[in-house]
């Protein structure tokens, strides 16, 4: 069963969901629904006051009991598994992007991963490339690899070909471009978890998107956290709900070391204390059929790596050798000792048997899309970021339709994607509050 988002239209179709569709998460559609003005004048007041992210990408979890953002990318990977619908939408939301940051733009430095075999990553940069183009940019490819030492072409599964090319410092030692091309903006979709190259160092002419500070070589979840803990205050006075069903509980230990057992007892003890907030929080909502659990990942980036599901303290001793291992090392070879633990928020989100989730992308301040994430070897309380997800495009409603405010909570698609919309713009302000709070130059901002 499939539903279309306008009208008889054939296109933009989205799948059907199988979702919890009793219980609070009803009651708090229906109070965003109810709200819509109210929380659209908010986030237009709010964005006065802070600059959002260039882009971002919220993995969301749907527990039938609360909606959470479960994880904020500001690197965003996946645009090529977005609607083809929606690309009028982004392209309209990077012109406003681009716009606060170089009016006069004609060249777009886009700079990828390096360590990216696979062939997805590079549809989803040359999709990247197809919607900065029809803002009217020429757009090239930079690469921070030693070894792309001339125009290397990548081929793509559709037949097309992209070329990277070597990265070069002006002359004056200011700027940064390539042979023959000299970009007014600096477009990093490369998530630094490697650390900041020197290349990148001291641009003072040129805007670099997102920042340095805004890669994993300095970017911790935990800050995130802390600023979406104020923004989703905030959000859920406006509307009268409870923050907790819109935010996981979240604790951090810092010199935690895997091999050795070195900072157990911090885990162990935030475990502890975690499960029984979330216990308390069960309780009072008469959630019954959910056995409380925790996930254990590293403070900086993952690629869906190094993450634990634990349910009881006693299980971080009684980790397995190669469990161990696996939380030692994330991308790029980088050693983790900073950990978060967050509340699990189970899925009850399925596609055709498979468990899902939702994945909300963002230009500025606008939604342009998503899709469902989905596993079918996963259960509802495991990581679905791994080898074996596949991809179901989201169509969204466009912004500025207003929601069905007729349609009995749970059966519209439009809604239910419009307080998905809601929720991953809370996450993208929380973003732009942590980026101004960890801005080592503030006063460029």
């Amino acid at each position: 069963m499939w539903h279309s988002l306008h009208g008889n239209k054939d296109v933009n179709m989205v799948p059907h969901l199988v979702t919890a569709l009793s219980g609070p998460l009803l009651d708090l559609e229906e109070k965003i629904l109810a709200a819509t003005p109210a929380i659209e004048r908010w986030f237009r007041l709010e964005w006065q006051e802070h600059t959002p992210p260039f882009y971002c990408s919220v993995d969301m979890r749907n527990a039938g009991y609360k909606l959470a953002p479960v994880d904020t990318n500001l690197f965003p990977g996946g645009f090529n598994m977005l609607a083809t619908e929606m690309l009028p939408l982004s392209v309209q939301a990077a012109m406003a992007a681009i716009d606060k940051y170089c009016p006069d733009a004609r060249n777009l430095l886009l700079i990828p991963e390096i360590t990216q075999r696979h062939p997805t990553y590079w549809q989803n940069v040359a999709r990247l490339m197809q919607i900065f183009r029809q803002t009217g940019l020429h757009v090239r490819l930079g690469s921070l690899s030693p070894d792309v030492t001339q125009p290397t072409p990548i081929a793509l599964p559709d037949g097309n070909m992209l070329v990277v090319e070597p990265l070069v410092r002006s002359p004056n030692g200011r700027r940064v471009g390539l042979k023959d091309f000299d970009p007014c903006t600096i477009l990093l979709n490369n998530d630094l978890s490697a650390g900041i190259p020197d290349i990148l160092q001291n641009i003072h002419e040129q805007s670099l998107l997102p920042p340095l500070h805004a890669g994993w070589a300095l970017r911790r979840k935990s800050n995130h956290m802390n600023a979406y803990d104020e923004v989703v205050k905030k959000f859920g006075k406006l509307i009268g709900v409870d923050p907790w069903m819109l935010n996981p509980f979240h604790a951090k230990c810092d010199a935690v070391n895997f091999r050795t057992g070195e900072g157990y007892e911090c885990l162990a003890a935030n475990v502890d204390a975690l499960l029984a907030k979330i216990k308390k929080k069960y309780k009072e909502y008469g959630i019954k059929d959910q056995k409380p659990f925790v996930i254990v990942k590293p403070d900086a980036g993952t690629y869906g790596t190094s993450i634990l599901t634990i349910k009881d303290s006693s299980e971080i001793k009684d980790l397995t050798q190669a469990q161990r291992d696996k939380m030692i090392v994330i991308k790029d070879g980088k050693e983790v000792t900073d950990f978060i633990i967050q509340e699990g928020v189970p899925t009850f989100e399925s596609i055709e048997s498979a468990v899902a989730e939702p994945v909300v992308y963002m230009i500025d301040r606008y939604v342009v899309g998503g899709f469902y994430r989905i596993h079918a070897e996963k259960g509802i309380d495991q990581n679905l970021n791994a080898p074996g997800s596949q991809y179901v495009p989201l169509a969204f409603a466009q912004q500025h339709a207003v929601p069905d405010l007729k349609a009995k909570p749970g059966t519209a698609a439009p809604n239910r994607f419009y307080v998905y919309g809601v929720v991953a713009r809370l996450a993208l302000l929380a973003a732009s509050l942590e980026m101004e709070r960890t801005d080592p130059n503030p006063e460029v901002y």
